[in-house]
């Protein structure tokens, strides 16, 4: 692969005839030694050529057969940019093993090229894919293939969430006070232990962080049956009350109904909730899209924290014996290089998957169109890269040092990439290409939802801002009314129901 040419030639060689010199970096080989009238390329160089040696410009069977990978294992993508009649084929089994990352500025198209090896995974096997869509782009693209998981019918009851993930909901992301997480630290397991009717609570062996259910009244009760031995003057009284008042707050926010609409009834759901979300019996959908764009912003970590993490866990605890690809768009804010930011449970699940996934059957793709800002740790871990047009420079540096190949000079080329066009690097790919992504129809082309939803607004009477003004007041009342607890989750719904629909 050529990397530089210069004209500046020692004057021997321009009395023989040469005008430039070319730099090259020696990739790999073309031999049949293995099939004999069989011509196949490998990596590396076994026999080097000598100062003189003739070159010559590789033609279309050459790069045929380089670029050539086994038609099992292989998904195409594009075509190369050196021949736009010869296909980009990436090694699937490769790619996943081993993770990977689309890296690139907004607008180069990742979103589609996300939705594009979709498609042709799933054409090739049977896995199961979970997407995180930050920006409710995804739902359309796959058709009837696809579960789509919104803030409508997202059912994430709050007896699954660890600890630390509840604590983060409840205090709204702030630190927690000590004596109020104390007090829930203590109470939690008993109220676990009373769902399973144990005699003694203590008994169960339960912790704070046991996946199995409980109600939330019953916390609220054992609480107040604290507050009854306190004396009056007690302090702890006065956080006993604030704690009552923060979890009957959050559990009566219709925005929080995804978590807490069944939070006093209702039996074991885990097993149905796996099999939803994962796919388990796909039943045609072999996709899960997660929209979370719709989800309040201050738990959008936590519930991707959640989501990763049962995720994992399953994978562990059976052995792998399901295939799961998990697609995080966004992943700078998940995994920041700035280890004080973000949610650490977040930060820590999808580190663990980067390192230990793959030997349960989970595997990852990152997204991000800041690839400075993301952990380079964890970025380190994903085999293949895909890296579109980025023109800031430390995005750029960070792409060469993930990269480390002997082409990796390809990636000067980096600021002046078309859209779609893209440097893929690593594990998947038998050299470094540089491809342009197949176009996609234009009806599964990804694109947000947002401007759709302001639409349905034009036109709607005056009727509609009261509307607005008493939804909004329920989700702020302290009270356990009927007009918070009823609030609809999908304000379309009580639109239609009042006629106010356009």
């Amino acid at each position: 692969m050529i990397s530089e040419v210069s004209t500046e030639v020692s004057p021997k060689a321009r009395e023989d005839g040469y005008s430039a010199v070319a730099s090259v970096a020696l990739m790999g080989e073309i031999t049949d030694d293995e099939y004999p009238g069989h011509a196949h390329f490998h990596r590396g160089v076994t026999h080097y050529p000598e100062i003189g040696d003739p070159g010559v410009l590789i033609g279309t069977r050459e790069l045929r057969t380089i670029y050539d990978v086994d038609g099992s294992i292989a998904i195409e993508l594009g075509s190369l940019q050196q021949n736009s009649t010869i296909a980009a084929r990436v090694d699937a089994n490769e790619m996943m093993n081993k993770h990977f990352a689309i890296l690139g500025s907004t607008g180069m198209g990742k979103s589609s090229a996300i939705a594009l090896i979709v498609q042709r995974l799933l054409a090739r096997s049977d896995l199961r894919i979970f997407l995180l869509d930050s920006h409710n782009e995804y739902g359309h693209c796959f058709g009837d293939a696809a579960l789509v998981v919104n803030v409508a019918n997202l059912n994430l009851p709050f007896w699954l969430f660890t600890f630390e993930e509840l604590l983060e909901v409840i205090f709204a992301g702030e630190p927690g006070n000590t004596e109020e997480v104390e007090i829930l630290a203590e109470l939690i397991p008993l109220a676990k232990g009373l769902y399973s009717h144990s005699t003694d609570p203590k008994s169960t062996g339960y912790t704070i962080d046991t996946p199995v259910p409980y109600w939330l009244q019953d916390v609220l009760d054992l609480i107040d049956k604290k507050i009854g031995k306190l004396e009056t003057s007690n302090s702890l009284r006065q956080h006993c009350h604030r704690l009552i008042t923060r979890i009957k707050a959050v559990s009566n926010d219709p925005r929080y109904a995804f978590m807490f609409a069944n939070a006093n009834a209702g039996g074991d759901t885990m097993a149905d909730i796996l099999r939803h979300l994962f796919r388990l019996q796909p039943n045609g959908k072999p996709i899960t899209v997660v929209q979370l764009a719709g989800i309040p912003f201050e738990v959008v970590d936590v519930v991707v924290s959640v989501l990763c993490r049962m995720a994992f866990d399953f994978g562990l605890w059976s052995d792998g014996a399901v295939e799961l690809l998990l697609i995080c768009e966004e992943a700078h804010r998940y995994v920041s290089a700035d280890r004080s930011l973000g949610f650490q449970p977040t930060r820590r699940v999808l580190s663990r998957i980067a390192k230990e996934g793959r030997k349960y059957g989970i595997f990852l793709g990152l997204v991000t169109q800041r690839p400075s800002e993301i952990d380079a740790t964890i970025l380190s871990q994903c085999g293949t890269l895909f890296a579109m047009r980025m023109a800031n420079e430390q995005d750029q540096q960070l792409v060469q040092a993930a990269a480390s190949d002997a082409a990796a000079n390809l990636l000067q080329f980096l600021p002046s990439l078309a859209t779609r066009e893209v440097l893929a690097f690593g594990a998947g790919v038998v050299l470094p290409t540089r491809f342009t992504f197949s176009p996609l129809p234009k009806h599964l082309i990804p694109r947000g939802e947002a401007m759709g939803r302001r639409r349905l607004q034009v036109g709607l009477d005056a009727r509609f801002t009261n509307l607005v003004i008493e939804r909004w007041r329920g989700a702020v009342t302290n009270s356990l009314g009927s007009a918070t607890a009823s609030a609809p989750r999908d304000m379309s719904a009580k639109v239609k129901s009042r006629g106010l629909q356009k």
